[in-house]
């Protein structure tokens, strides 16, 4: 389960919050009620940077890539419309 924390309690007690991220997982920020930010190790941060690759190696290593695919634009008018 992630806790989460109020802002004002999660600044007064920010090394609590801070542990609490290294030894259980990501902790919840709150203001107003609504959900705001997350505190999460430097280790899963890193994890998430990692597993982000780049879009053109996303694209040149996909399924599609090498297939002849016509990109252009239809050019033609648009239809009219439907009368109701």
């Amino acid at each position: 389960m992630i806790a989460e924390w109020q802002i004002q309690d999660a600044k007064n007690k920010l090394s609590e919050v801070v542990m609490l991220a290294l030894q259980q997982g990501p902790q919840v920020i709150t203001k107003y009620g609504e959900k705001t930010a997350v505190v999460i190790s430097y280790s899963e941060y890193e994890k998430l940077r990692k597993s982000q690759g780049k879009l053109s190696e996303f694209f040149s290593t996909s399924p599609l890539a090498g297939l002849d695919l016509d990109l252009r634009r239809d050019k033609s008018m648009p239809r009219k419309g439907i009368d109701l």
